[in-house]
């Protein structure tokens, strides 16, 4: 346990630290807030001892939860397992943003994306982990109009999550559970002047695991978000419900 405690320090540390120093030359912070909702469907098929596939679709909503379309997205990936608890995935984002309020242009979002992801077990303790890495291509929009090209920017998340079965020591089916999930986001590029602190979204929720294979997530997430401005921030206070479904195709052994 020791490990994990260091590695949530981090998270800590790097949450408080990373707004603050960037607004070290930059103007009065400014901190917009707004409501949103966030559905989300996740797949993991294996399909051998090594291969598998992820994906997962999300929709979003926005302004006092559901008054507008947010946002759209699909990521497939290919998964390689190193270890059942360790794997690799390496796929492309389809990412379709909205139009923001009083607008009428809609930007589409290319993202290829690598991740590493594990996962371990304590005693009345799971926790999960992932790395990763994504290349952002986004249209460009001026005026409310698209023009030629892409702006890019390269993107590092890290997430860490805690889920605390609320019977017994382990979350098996039939299982109610906590989950307490943080998020850090860093940008990197040419782009990128003043908001290398990107976003930290933070979950608090309950879950339960219907079967070995299905669990759903209910919670409020926090996302504080640096624009592009350095000294302009939003506060999204969101609704988050999310799926997660497993699936193991390997032959069984006959014994």
């Amino acid at each position: 346990m020791n490990t994990v405690k260091q590695i949530l320090i981090i998270i800590v540390l790097a949450t408080f630290s990373l707004p603050a120093l960037s607004q070290s030359s930059a103007p009065d912070k400014e901190i917009h807030s707004r409501e949103q909702l966030w559905l989300g469907y996740f797949n993991q098929t294996r399909f051998s001892n090594r291969w598998g596939m992820w994906v997962d679709v999300h929709y979003r909503m926005t302004d006092n939860f559901v008054d507008r379309p947010f946002q759209f997205m699909i990521r497939p990936a290919v998964t390689y397992f190193l270890k059942d608890n360790l794997r690799i995935n390496v796929g492309y984002a389809f990412v379709e943003h909205f139009p923001a309020k009083g607008m009428s242009t809609t930007r589409i979002e290319h993202r290829p994306w690598q991740q590493i992801w594990w996962s371990q077990k304590y005693p009345g303790l799971s926790t999960l982990q992932w790395l990763r890495l994504e290349q952002r291509f986004v249209e460009k929009v001026v005026n409310d109009e698209k023009v030629d090209g892409y702006n890019y920017v390269f993107r590092a998340r890290y997430n860490f999550s805690f889920f605390i079965p609320l019977k017994g020591k382990e979350i098996v089916a039939k299982t109610p559970f906590a989950a307490v999930i943080d998020e850090v986001f860093l940008n990197f590029g040419d782009n990128v002047v003043y908001n290398t602190f990107d976003q930290n979204r933070l979950f608090l929720g309950f879950g339960y695991q219907f079967t070995s294979h299905l669990n759903a997530q209910l919670g409020y997430m926090n996302i504080y978000q640096q624009e592009a401005s350095g000294y302009k921030y939003y506060s999204t206070h969101a609704i988050r419900l999310f799926v997660f479904h497993t699936l193991d195709l390997r032959k069984k052994e006959k014994n």
